[in-house]
């Protein structure tokens, strides 16, 4: 059984007969406007993205079917919230919260890549993702919110497919949003506060002894790797540099 293969790459829900497409399409003798129609309707929510699609086409039965190949769950979950990355210190700085309805879009625009059998599984799936990059999910802890769904919370939302916001919503979560972003400017503040004071306590101290201190603040590791001054060079270093760059020099004749 001979199988084509097509691959193009798309704009979200704006595929066409044209090239690269069409052309592509035409010798298979498939239902060009059929493919045209699925591409769209798997490809809807990249509205605006460019989108790898493969087509593969049985040469004998005209049966075909269609891949898409998405982003990373991560640079999903940053557009749709909004954000330029992920919290650096997820467990304490939270920088953005998502609906439910943001986490049903991006799980449909995942689903052929996610190991999830069924829309609730797909959706628990991107909000494990949520963890990991500091984002809250419907203002809660994420295992918060999956623990929710495990009660059969967001059932009918989740089953339904709904991903619509409402111009309120949408206005409350960049509220939220600005809120989390002062709050964690705050907590870094204070973190860079205690982290000096121990630095400056500690001045002539081993690195290393420093470090654990400030691990012992719970100072994150980004804060301590900022400030934190690099390891002096030792006193024999020091005295072996001079030696080494009068042996550069040349010999006099």
């Amino acid at each position: 059984m001979a199988k084509e293969t097509i691959d193009v790459l798309i704009e979200g829900g704006k595929a066409t007969a044209a090239p690269p497409l069409g052309p592509a399409l035409g010798p298979l003798g498939v239902n060009i406007g059929q493919v045209v129609s699925d591409i769209n309707k798997k490809t809807a929510e990249f509205n605006g993205m460019q989108v790898p699609v493969k087509v593969v086409v049985d040469s004998e039965t005209k049966e075909f079917t269609i891949t898409v190949g998405t982003p990373p769950a991560s640079s999903l979950l940053i557009k749709e919230s909004g954000i330029q990355k992920g919290s650096s210190n997820p467990k304490a700085d939270k920088v953005a919260d998502l609906k439910i309805e943001q986490i049903i879009k991006i799980a449909r625009m995942k689903e052929d890549s996610l190991l999830g059998k069924d829309n609730v599984s797909r959706v628990k799936e991107i909000i494990g993702t949520c963890d990991s990059m500091g984002l809250l999910v419907e203002g809660k802890n994420p295992r918060d919110t999956i623990e929710d769904i495990n009660q059969g919370k967001f059932k009918e939302k989740i089953l339904s497919g709904k991903t619509e916001l409402s111009a309120e919503e949408m206005k409350k979560l960049e509220e939220e949003k600005k809120k989390l972003q002062e709050e964690m400017e705050e907590r870094r503040a204070e973190y860079e506060k205690t982290a000096k004071e121990i630095i400056d306590s500690m001045s002539g101290k081993d690195k290393g002894a420093i470090k654990s201190k400030l691990h012992e603040a719970e100072i994150p590791e980004q804060i301590i790797s900022e400030l934190l001054p690099a390891e002096e060079a030792s006193p024999e270093k020091e005295k072996q540099a001079p030696a080494d760059k009068e042996a550069e020099k040349p010999e006099k004749k």
